[in-house]
């Protein structure tokens, strides 16, 4: 039986270096999001699979839960408006459409009980860009649909750091 011991030793280190650096600079998975509230609602204008996606984001990520009724909540999450669109990115050199550029803009609003804004009316959006090809049509279709689900899903969790972040910032008051 022969042990290579100095290999094993470089093969251990050159497993470590890696992980050590990431612990260095402050690198750790994102967790729950840390809410001080117990009950949100989500009211406005907000599409069904946006309130769906909020809604699971406040399920699995947060220890609050979801009110149906606001007087029932702690926080009103209100959505504003909730736009998705998809423009024209690029042409081929024959004329025809060959990327887009998929965007999702939502405006909101949180605020407590007694009407105190915790984050002001803002908009956050994000956008993503898509190659497009006419032989792949409806490939093209699932994975638009595939792209603009991942992207709700982004824009609940950001909405719900947002107010995590507003929520603990000190409250400053206007003279």
């Amino acid at each position: 039986m022969n042990i290579n011991l100095p290999r094993r030793g470089l093969l251990g280190v050159i497993a470590i270096v890696p992980l050590a650096g990431l612990l260095a600079c402050g690198f750790r998975i994102r967790g729950m999001v840390d809410l001080p509230f117990k009950a949100i609602a989500i009211t406005g204008s907000v599409s069904p699979p946006l309130r769906g996606d909020i809604q699971t984001a406040i399920l699995t990520g947060t220890d609050a839960k979801v009110a149906i009724n606001p007087k029932d909540a702690d926080l009103i999450l209100d959505i504003t408006n909730d736009v998705s669109g998809r423009e024209i990115l690029a042409y081929g050199s024959t004329g025809q459409v060959s990327a887009y550029r998929l965007s999702i803009r939502v405006g909101f609003r949180a605020y407590d009980t007694s009407g105190v804004d915790i984050v002001p009316e803002s908009e956050i959006y994000m956008t993503r860009d898509m190659d497009f090809s006419n032989s792949t049509v409806l490939a093209t279709d699932v994975q638009q649909a595939q792209f603009l689900t991942q992207m709700r899903k982004d824009l609940a969790v950001q909405i719900l750091r947002r107010v995590s972040a507003s929520a603990r910032a000190p409250q400053t008051k206007a003279f």
